[in-house]
């Protein structure tokens, strides 16, 4: 900290003591507040010169600026609505207490009471008549941290990047919109919101490295869930016809522009629809919060012109490949092992052949996806929990949905054959026991629920934190998430270009 900074915070701890002294409390308890800046604007905004509000109106907030010396000053304070210029005068307030008016500063909260008028310039505007510090800002607000360049310390510091940038809480009030409206879409066609545990005996319901913590009553070792759908698919079992749940989940891997080690997962499960109706389902979800919160379909997203008008695009991840240049058909385990090597697939000669194709779609398909697309039917060997292809041996009724490159939702036809997912999860379970992290477990209890017998359903889900990214055009996960992962200043920081290629190595 330099000896600049230091003197800046020793004074402003010296005014608090002198607002102590003056009997004015720096921390009070509550201030009654009648009317906010928006509101101000929307009752007095036709307000002509000369002309005041009737009544005396109490209005709080952050000082933002200051302006004026001597017996009169403007500031402009800023509340959850916007902002509201106020204007003190020593003859309306009072000589003792103008005096701690002018020791106010930028970043004070303070409770203003007095009548509503336009100044010359046509700026509504408070004369103060009575004052309170309700909150004294101890460390000064940056000069520049609007545009600041550096967003790594915005991240660290998200609570001055809101105050002091309004497009950064805009992004924010639209998420919240974004996740309010989707929860109104499901209700409104009988959806029930649920909560599942967020502690797991056993990881599964996604392919991925968990968070492992130990609780000492049990004496027993949790993980925190990557994905809650095998819960939610216990309550099918138990006559839940259509639920959901949004919430955290926890995975254990890299971080790039998309990837967060915990982030805000939706999974939706449907009694008796296949995966052609959740596709539908999804689809429209994602139309309605786009034309509800934004008002349009065409958008924009790190570049790319987005169009979300329906219907969007299905193609099979066979065909998808071949349009990339990969055709992989007819050519026998040896052949796409033989193009894996070519394309550079580490580990072609180990890896199974649905893994192998996973990792051509993943690399040649997926990132040059710009436009909404439905990417369906997967390899079976992937896909331990969805429901075998009615008609395509080797594949199974799953899609994923790609906008712009990245990943949005997952679903499936769900597998309630508790046979043949005993099965599957058994082969899982010998690739854990082989040292794969991401396999599922063999999980006891969920197959004992299968046996009572499941309907048939269809499953989803969708990353809420890339779908706020693509709608409200913001180049990192970490631009959605109040307070994203970092690391420890004291650590030496990667490289951004590392951090992107953390989670694609």
């Amino acid at each position: 900290m330099s000896e600049e900074l230091s003197d800046l915070l020793k004074v402003r701890r010296e005014k608090m003591d002198e607002f102590r002294a003056q009997g004015m409390e720096p921390y009070p308890y509550s201030f009654a507040v009648t009317d906010s800046a928006a509101g101000l604007l929307a009752r007095y905004g036709g307000l002509k010169e000369h002309e005041e509000s009737p009544a005396d109106i109490s209005v709080a907030g952050r000082i933002m600026t200051k302006r004026g010396h001597g017996k009169a000053s403007f500031a402009t304070i800023q509340d959850g609505s916007g902002r509201v210029q106020i204007y003190g005068k020593l003859d309306v307030i009072g000589a003792q207490k103008y005096e701690l008016y002018q020791k106010l500063d930028i970043g004070d909260f303070v409770g203003v009471t007095g009548q509503v008028f336009k100044t010359k310039t046509g700026e509504l505007t408070v004369r103060v008549r009575d004052f309170r510090l309700l909150s004294k800002s101890l460390h000064p607000l940056p000069e520049k941290w609007h545009g600041l360049q550096d967003k790594e310390l915005r991240y660290r510091e998200r609570y001055v990047d809101l105050i002091v940038n309004p497009e950064v809480k805009e992004v924010f009030v639209k998420r919240s919109k974004i996740v309010s409206l989707i929860r109104r879409f499901l209700e409104a066609r009988g959806f029930l919101e649920v909560e599942t545990p967020i502690l797991h005996v056993l990881q599964g319901g996604a392919a991925a490295a968990p968070f492992e913590t130990f609780h000492d009553a049990l004496g027993m070792p949790l993980f925190l869930r990557i994905a809650p759908e095998l819960y939610l698919k216990r309550l099918l079992v138990g006559g839940f016809e259509k639920v959901f749940e949004m919430g955290r989940v926890f995975r254990n891997e890299g971080m790039s522009y998309k990837h967060n080690p915990e982030y805000t997962m939706i999974e939706i499960y449907q009694a008796y629809a296949d995966y052609n109706e959740i596709m539908k389902l999804t689809e429209e979800l994602i139309v309605s919060a786009a034309q509800e919160v934004l008002g349009k379909l065409e958008i924009e997203f790190r570049g790319d012109k987005i169009n979300l008008a329906p219907p969007w695009k299905r193609i099979t991840l066979s065909d998808a490949l071949k349009e990339a240049g990969i055709d992989l058909e007819g050519q026998g385990e040896a052949g796409i092992r033989k193009v894996a090597k070519q394309k550079g697939v580490e580990g072609a000669d180990e890896i199974g052949i649905g893994k192998i194709i996973n990792v051509l779609y993943d690399k040649f398909v997926e990132p040059n996806l710009r436009q909404p697309t439905f990417i369906v039917d997967h390899p079976l060997e992937t896909s331990p929990l969805a429901k075998k292809h009615r008609s395509k041996p080797g594949e199974v009724e799953r899609f994923e949905l790609i906008i712009a490159g990245m990943e949005l939702a997952n679903a499936f036809s769900e597998l309630n054959d508790p046979v043949d997912q005993r099965g599957r999860l058994k082969q899982q379970a010998e690739l854990k026991a082989a040292g794969d992290l991401e396999a599922e477990s063999m999980d006891e209890d969920f197959l004992r629920a299968l046996e009572y017998g499941m309907p048939p359903a269809g499953g989803l889900g969708i990353g809420i934190d890339r779908l706020v990214m693509v709608l409200t055009n913001q180049a990192s996960i970490r631009d959605v998430l109040f307070f994203p992962h970092m690391k420890p200043l004291a650590e030496a920081k990667p490289k951004p270009e590392e951090i992107e290629l953390l989670d694609e190595k």
